[in-house]
């Protein structure tokens, strides 16, 4: 049961993976095709597809696993029909993705030859390479190599390559689009100058503590040492000097 359990919590994430590329995808189109978007209009739809249905579909392949072929940990892929649970649903998601992609790059090609902004054709064509190439992480499109091959269709190269491409996804696609944006940047830089003016107050604070205790205990063993005409001198002095401080 545990084994099944871990191959069907395996597949569950893979779905959510895919599924996720599809919101980025949808979520992207809407900031570029539409001029005022209420995010929380979209943000529950945004939910229900990228956890929402690779549970329905996981839930579907238990069920039809355990009925239909209930053998082993379940983590092979004999029975066809039984696989397509899975592997449909995946498909249709790059597909819809893949549309997607097009999609927005023919409105970055509309956007880019407008009147409006400035450059000759080869500024252009530098522009749009690169925004296709910041955008093939963000969509997935790695994916589509493999996607509509036989399963042992160079096995080994595709474990290398969807392994290596898939575990560094996440990784690219934050360096791009969050460490290397401005605004967070900028962010981090206030967050960072917060932190330090904080912890220099304190450490000022501290010290000034500090000093005000070792001053009253020197001027208390000076007390205890004089005569009581001194020791009455001292503390008239002592008071002195901690009003002046305080003030």
């Amino acid at each position: 049961t545990a084994c099944k359990s871990a191959v069907a919590f395996f597949h569950f994430s893979i779905l959510a993976n895919y599924f996720w590329l599809l919101v980025e995808g949808m979520y992207l189109q809407t900031l570029l095709a539409l001029t005022f978007v209420f995010q929380k209009k979209y943000f529950w739809w945004y939910i229900v597809i990228g956890w929402g249905l690779p549970t329905i579909i996981i839930t579907a392949w238990i069920l039809t696993r355990n009925f239909y072929s209930n053998n082993g940990c379940w983590d092979d892929t004999d029975v066809a029909f039984i696989w397509w649970i899975i592997k449909g649903p995946i498909t249709a998601s790059l597909l819809v993705n893949f549309m997607i992609f097009l999609n927005v790059i023919r409105i970055l090609v509309q956007k880019l030859t407008s009147p409006g902004v400035g450059g000759n054709d080869t500024s252009h064509f530098k522009r749009l390479a690169k925004s296709t190439l910041l955008l093939i992480p963000l969509f997935g499109m790695h994916y589509m190599v493999f996607a509509f091959l036989p399963e042992h269709t160079g096995a080994e190269a595709r474990i290398f390559i969807e392994l290596g491409l898939g575990s560094f996804q996440g990784f690219v696609v934050a360096l791009l689009y969050c460490f290397l944006n401005g605004e967070v940047q900028a962010e981090l830089k206030k967050r960072f100058w917060k932190w330090q003016t904080q912890s220099y107050l304190s450490y000022s604070k501290r010290r000034r503590m500090l000093f005000n205790e070792s001053s009253t205990v020197t001027q208390i063993s000076v007390l205890d040492k004089s005569s009581p005409k001194e020791q009455q001198v001292s503390e008239a002095h002592a008071l002195t000097t901690n009003s002046m401080s305080a003030v």
